[in-house]
């Protein structure tokens, strides 16, 4: 089987990190989130993380609203470059699933790609954010409202288009429907189909 690479690009609250966590252990392949961004940051020399401790204590979402830190746009131009080449160096490494980070874009060429776009209903966000997450229901309203814009803003500014295009994105899936499990067990489906690893799940 050759190596293989799916991105997650997902709206907030679709519970698009646990379910990229359930595929990869479905699939059996390694899961990138946050720390290709401290892996980025250890590149360059910065903070083990790029956002501060103490930022990232007074806000849980500190990371959400600004993916890579509070830098100017020279700085971010720079952490970016060094994140691309980390995203690269793991497609080619071995077989992964890559969470957000504009992995989509910056992978829109490797051939062995599923590029996949969760999303949901704002009412089923809304209860994800009060329930799995454990927000207050203003606070959510507002996390939704602002990570959204934050993360489309800084997909656009990267990538010059909206996360989940459907020109960029291969697979959309409502997340609501199969909730976590059942939305990751589809993925994994669809990913044995598009790199022909089904045969390869179902030996014991």
């Amino acid at each position: 089987m050759e190596k293989f690479v799916i991105t997650i690009t997902r709206e907030f609250g679709s519970l698009g990190r646990p379910i990229a966590k359930e595929l990869s252990q479905i699939l059996k392949v390694q899961y990138y989130d946050r720390d290709i961004v401290e892996a980025t940051a250890r590149q360059l020399n910065l903070p083990v993380s790029v956002l501060s401790r103490k930022e990232e204590k007074r806000s849980g979402f500190f990371d959400m609203l600004f993916p890579l830190g509070i830098e100017d746009a020279a700085q971010q131009s720079r952490i970016f470059s060094a994140q691309s080449q980390i995203i690269h160096s793991l497609a080619e490494k071995e077989s992964c699933i890559i969470v957000g980070r504009c992995a989509d874009y910056i992978l829109r060429d490797e051939p062995n790609a599923l590029h996949v776009y969760i999303y949901a209903p704002y009412a089923d966000r809304l209860a994800n954010c009060v329930g799995p997450l454990g927000m207050k229901k203003n606070e959510a309203k507002k996390m939704i409202a602002e990570v959204d814009k934050a993360r489309t803003a800084y997909h656009k500014y990267f990538s010059h288009y909206v996360p989940g295009d459907p020109e960029h994105t291969h697979i959309m899936i409502n997340s609501a429907v199969l909730e976590v499990e059942g939305t990751a067990q589809a993925l994994a489906a669809i990913a044995g189909i598009r790199f022909g690893i089904q045969e390869e799940r179902e030996q014991p």
